[in-house]
């Protein structure tokens, strides 16, 4: 009797098995029936979306080296390229200095950033211990520095032609940091500002010529017609070249050429645009032979301290340039 009930057990177990095999098949059966509705759970997964972190890079820089740029970078020293860097809503870890002062027209943004001597010395570069290292010029690598630098930190040299051209060093600084389309954007907004600043300026000044003019220790300098405040007066905002500075720089090695009080008084320049390091009570502008300049009898000299922009290049510092010339002409 016993066995014959372990064998009814057996046989009912068996027979519920087979039941639900069969249950399960006819479910498959049905949901294969349904095509490609019964595929859309696992058509509709979601897959993964990559990662977006930030991740290194290796570019090449205007020397050839292969540098591998940081995933972000946290701690950089740009010296005399703060302009850049701030544009683009980057702080370095230290700001360009001389022995006489800093970039001041950043002071708003860089006021509290700890200064640098403006050749990078090994050690004080070594102090700030920065993550990247962006350099302008080669000069500013000759020699043994680069290998000294790059030991420290992973060191970009823009090289001479994009350093010389502010268009080329913002997109460039801006390719560096991962920052390209925001590089774009600022370019592009300030080509529009310079536009329209110098219709307005044909329309009230047209053909009128101006001439950038600084004052330091004593002694006269005047920018180069294609670079610096020499490149937004006559090649962004249109204004004519007065001869003088068109002969100085034909044969000018740096941006700021030193020109004589007697030559000064030659200026046939219709503005002059003075900056003045000096301060208000500089013996230079008590000289007979500065009263005689043309402008300067006229009344269109437009006098900036050393704390303005004038002496600089950038996206920044052109468009501060841009806002004191239509300040002083188109009033």
């Amino acid at each position: 009797m016993n066995g014959q009930r372990n064998t009814l057990k057996m046989t009912g177990l068996i027979s519920i098995m087979l039941l639900a095999l069969l249950l399960t098949a006819c479910g498959s059966n049905n949901n294969g029936n349904q095509g490609a509705a019964s595929e859309s759970p696992a058509a509709e997964t979601a897959t993964p979306a990559p990662s977006e972190e930030p991740a290194e890079r290796k570019l090449t820089d205007g020397l050839g080296h292969e540098v591998t740029i940081p995933a972000e970078p946290k701690r950089i020293i740009a010296s005399y390229l703060e302009d850049y860097l701030v544009a683009l809503d980057t702080i370095p870890v230290a700001q360009w200095s001389v022995a006489n002062g800093k970039q001041e027209y950043l002071s708003d943004k860089l006021g509290d950033t700890p200064t640098i001597a403006y050749d990078l010395p090994f050690e004080a570069v070594l102090g700030f211990e920065p993550d990247l290292l962006i350099i302008g010029g080669a000069s500013g690598v000759e020699g043994d520095k680069y290998n000294q630098y790059s030991e420290i930190a992973p060191t970009f040299v823009l090289g001479d032609e994009v350093n010389n051209d502010w268009r080329q060093a913002l997109l460039k600084i801006g390719e560096v940091l991962g920052k390209s389309e925001q590089a774009q954007q600022i370019l592009d907004d300030y080509e529009t500002k310079a536009s329209e600043a110098k219709a307005t300026l044909q329309a009230k000044a047209g053909g009128e010529s101006a001439a950038a003019i600084w004052l330091v220790s004593g002694s006269f300098y005047v920018v180069s017609d294609s670079v610096s405040s020499g490149a937004v007066l006559y090649k962004d905002l249109g204004l004519a070249i007065p001869e003088t500075v068109k002969e100085i720089s034909a044969a000018a090695e740096a941006n700021w050429n030193a020109i004589s009080l007697e030559k000064l008084a030659q200026l046939d320049a219709d503005h002059i645009f003075l900056i003045n390091s000096d301060g208000s009570g500089a013996e230079a502008l008590k000289d007979p032979v500065w009263s005689s300049i043309p402008a300067v009898k006229n009344g269109n000299v437009y006098e900036f301290g050393r704390e303005k922009s004038w002496l600089y290049t950038g996206p920044i510092a052109n468009s501060q340039m841009i806002d004191d010339v239509l300040a002083s002409m188109a009033k």
